[in-house]
């Protein structure tokens, strides 16, 4: 185990935010969000499979795209407007590559160095909760349309995560 030896208070570079770190650190978050929501969406089409809108419980469409992609999950849901389809197996194996990216993401953040891990993933969590809404919204269409108990929590974790990162410390 290395330890990195922290200098004296002289000679300690302290960061500063600038308009250029915020934009780097926002950009960061999304790029992980992305990264993280999609590797794990992989994952999930590939193991419990994703909801596919029907337009009636006897429409053959549904059939027809479930049959080209993969197997259709008879769950009993169909009267909900919606089957499950399951995605291949090779799903799972990008979306775990993808995964691993995901965890080197955070650690480009600017203010690494100084805000550590915890307070890294904490900010970072406002921003995953809000971006999962979105993404998910935009990949399962309106089945997962985000609510106003959702869009509310997740103004409410976003202003969180900017209290977690730009509150003035030392």
């Amino acid at each position: 185990e290395s330890r990195v030896a922290m200098s004296s208070s002289k000679e300690e570079v302290e960061f500063q935010w600038t308009s250029q770190a915020i934009a780097q650190s926002i950009a960061i978050f999304c790029l992980a969000g992305i990264a993280e929501i999609f590797g794990g969406y992989l994952v999930w089409a590939a193991v419990k499979g994703l909801r596919v809108e029907t337009s009636s419980a006897d429409d053959a469409d549904v059939t027809a795209e479930s049959e080209a992609n993969t197997n259709n999950v008879a769950d009993g849901n169909s009267q909900n407007g919606y089957d499950i389809v399951k995605k291949p197996w090779w799903y799972a194996l990008i979306g775990s590559f993808v995964l691993i990216a995901y965890g080197f993401i955070p650690c480009l953040q600017p203010s690494a160095a100084t805000d550590g891990f915890a307070r890294i993933y904490a900010a970072y969590g406002g921003f995953f909760i809000v971006m999962s809404f979105l993404i998910g919204w935009a990949l399962e269409g309106e089945s997962a349309k985000p609510d106003i108990g959702d869009l509310v929590g997740g103004l409410i974790s976003v202003v969180g995560a900017f209290v977690i990162v730009f509150w003035p410390r030392r």
